[in-house]
C-alpha cells in the first residue's frame, strides 16, 4: 500500500495517454497468454474452456473500450463556468470543475468470474484508467490465473517505466484470506475499494470502510435473484421457447453467474403449466457438474435445502450431484407463499430456479414489491401484453440496475451505457456501475478551481482545450473538435 501511495503521487504527472497505453498493453498480453491461460483457469475453476474464452475476450474489450475513454478525456467531465467582474451586487468568480483520481484502490477478487472480475477485471481496469495504483487481493480459488494475468500487468507497466506501486498483487489463501482483506481496507493508504462476492461479506467490509478514523468508499456487488417476469400473451405462444431460454440461463456456469435468474412469475393458466412441464423435463435431462469451491458447493446443497422446507414451496425436478457436483433444481410456489414467507425471494448461488404461480395480474404487478433489489430484472411480452408491460416496466426500474424485455438477465455487454449494479442488496451503492463507462467515475471526486490563472489549470479545463476533449462551458455542452 506505500508503493501503491507513492506510485500515485508519480502517476499524477504522467500524460493520460500512458494510462491508456498501459490497458491495450495489457489486453495484448492477455490474447498472447493464449491456451495457457485458459487451461489453468479450467484447472482451478472447473469451468468449461468455451466459457473462460468468451470471458478472456470481453476482459480484453473491457481493457480497450476503458483505453478508448481515457483517450478521449471526456469521462472527467470537465465543466467551465466564466466569471463576471462587473457582475452585481457582487462579481461572479470564474469557476471550474473535472474529475481527479481518488489514489490507491483495493480490489478483492471474485471467485466467479476469474478474469473479468478478477485480477484484471472491470475494477481493476477503471480504476487503472482513473489514475488509480491497484492492488488486488487475489481469490484462493484460482491462484494461478491470478499469477498468469498479474505477469502480464506487471511487464506492461514495466514497459511504459511505470512505478512498480503501479499494480499489485497478494494471494490471500487459507486462514490469512480474511485478515489480509480487513488489514487493506483499514491500511491508510487506501482510498477506496471494490469487492464483488456475497452479502454476508459485502456487508462486513463496507462496514469495516466506513468505520475506519478517515472513511472510504467501498463498492460491493452482493447477491441479485434477478427475477424474470412473463405476462399471458406471450406465454400463451411462446412458453416451450421460454422454457429453453431459462433452463439455459440459470444452469449456465452451474448456475454461479451474478445475473442468474431465481425467480419467475407467471400468471396461472395453461401457458404456466406448459413452462413448467417443459422446465421440468429440461431439468430431468441435465447433468450435474463441478461448483467453484467446496464452500460455494455446500453452500447451495444448504440454500436449496432451506428453499424446500418452506411452507408453500414444491419440488418439481432436481438433479443431484456428487462430491463437488452439483445439479439444477426446479421448484415452485405461489405469490401467496411468497407474500407470507419472504425468505423465497432470498438468492440461493447456484442452479436453481423458482417458479412463482399468481392467481391475476395484479398479484404478478405485486410480486415486484417482493423482489429485493437485483442486479438485472427481466419481462417477456407481445404485443398484445403492451398496457400490461409499460405498467410492469415502470415497476422493475426501481428494483433493478438493468432492465431486459424479451431476453434473461444473464449476458452483461461491455459497453459504454451498461449498468451493472442495482438498489441494495444487489449492491450496497445503487448509484454506481461495475461495468460500462460509469464504472471509472467511482474511484474520482470532483474538484473545483475558483480564480487559478489558465497556465496553473489542469490541461482539460485551461482555456484552449488543449487536449481537445467535450464539456461543458456557461451551462452548454461544447465538443471540441478533433
Amino acid at each position: 500500500m506505500r508503493a501503491a501511495s507513492s506510485a500515485f503521487e508519480a502517476l499524477s504527472v504522467r500524460p493520460p495517454h500512458e494510462r491508456a497505453t498501459l490497458l491495450e498493453r495489457c489486453a495484448d498480453g492477455l490474447l498472447e497468454l493464449g491456451d495457457a491461460l485458459i487451461e489453468r483457469a479450467c484447472l482451478e475453476t472447473g469451468l468449461p474452456g468455451a466459457r473462460l474464452a468468451a470471458e478472456r475476450d470481453r476482459t480484453v474489450a473491457q481493457l480497450r473500450m476503458f483505453a478508448a475513454l481515457v483517450r478521449d478525456g471526456s469521462y472527467v467531465e470537465a465543466s467551465i463556468d466564466h466569471g463576471d467582474p462587473k457582475r452585481q451586487p457582487t462579481p461572479k468568480p470564474d469557476v471550474r470543475r473535472m474529475l481527479k483520481p481518488l489514489g490507491p484502490v483495493v480490489v478483492f477478487g471474485a471467485s466467479n468470474f476469474p478474469l473479468a472480475f478478477s485480477t484484471l477485471g472491470g475494477d481493476s481496469a477503471s480504476a487503472l484508467a482513473a489514475g488509480c495504483p491497484v492492488v488486488v487481493k487475489g481469490h484462493p480459488a484460482h491462484p494461478g490465473t491470478g499469477e498468469l494475468v498479474t505477469d502480464v500487468v506487471v511487464r506492461a507497466a514495466h514497459s511504459l517505466e511505470l512505478p512498480a506501486g503501479t499494480f499489485s498483487y497478494l494471494h490471500a489463501g487459507g486462514s490469512r484470506e480474511v485478515h489480509v482483506g480487513i488489514e487493506l481496507l483499514r491500511h491508510p493508504s487506501t482510498r477506496a475499494a471494490g469487492f464483488t462476492g456475497s452479502l454476508a461479506a459485502g456487508t462486513a467490509l463496507a462496514r469495516i470502510a466506513a468505520e475506519r478514523p478517515e472513511p472510504i468508499p467501498f463498492f460491493a456487488e452482493m447477491g441479485s435473484v434477478n427475477p424474470v417476469f412473463v405476462l399471458p400473451a406471450v406465454l400463451r405462444d411462446r412458453a416451450a421457447a421460454i422454457a429453453d431460454a431459462l433452463f439455459q440461463s440459470f444452469t449456465n456456469s452451474v448456475g454461479q453467474m451474478c445475473t442468474s435468474p431465481g425467480l419467475v412469475f407467471v400468471p396461472k393458466g395453461e401457458g404456466a403449466d406448459r413452462l413448467a412441464a417443459a422446465l421440468t423435463q429440461l431439468v430431468r435431462a441435465a447433468s450435474s457438474a463441478p461448483m467453484l469451491t467446496p464452500k460455494i458447493r455446500a453452500s447451495f446443497t444448504d440454500g436449496v435445502l432451506r428453499l424446500k422446507n418452506v411452507p408453500g414451496v414444491f419440488r418439481l425436478a432436481e438433479v443431484d450431484g456428487e462430491g463437488m457436483n452439483a445439479g439444477p433444481a426446479l421448484l415452485a410456489t405461489t405469490y401467496e407463499a411468497l407474500s407470507r414467507e419472504p425468505a423465497i425471494a432470498e438468492e440461493v448461488f447456484g442452479p436453481v430456479l423458482v417458479l412463482v404461480e399468481c392467481s391475476h395480474l395484479d398479484e404478478l404487478f405485486a410480486s415486484a414489491k417482493l423482489v429485493h433489489g437485483s442486479l438485472a430484472a427481466a419481462l417477456w411480452m407481445s404485443d398484445d401484453d403492451g398496457p400490461a408491460a409499460h405498467a410492469l416496466l415502470a415497476r422493475l426500474e426501481k428494483i433493478a440496475g438493468r432492465v431486459i424485455v424479451n431476453g434473461m438477465p444473464t449476458g452483461v455487454e461491455v459497453c459504454a451505457s451498461m449498468v451493472h449494479g442495482g438498489p441494495f442488496p444487489a449492491t450496497n451503492r445503487p448509484e454506481a456501475s461495475a461495468v460500462g463507462a460509469s464504472a471509472l467515475r467511482r474511484w474520482c471526486r470532483p474538484v473545483a478551481w475558483q480564480n487559478v490563472p489558465d497556465k496553473l489549470l489542469p490541461l482539460e479545463l485551461q482555456e484552449a482545450n488543449p487536449r481537445k476533449i467535450a464539456r461543458v462551458v456557461d451551462g452548454a455542452a461544447v465538443v471540441a473538435p478533433r
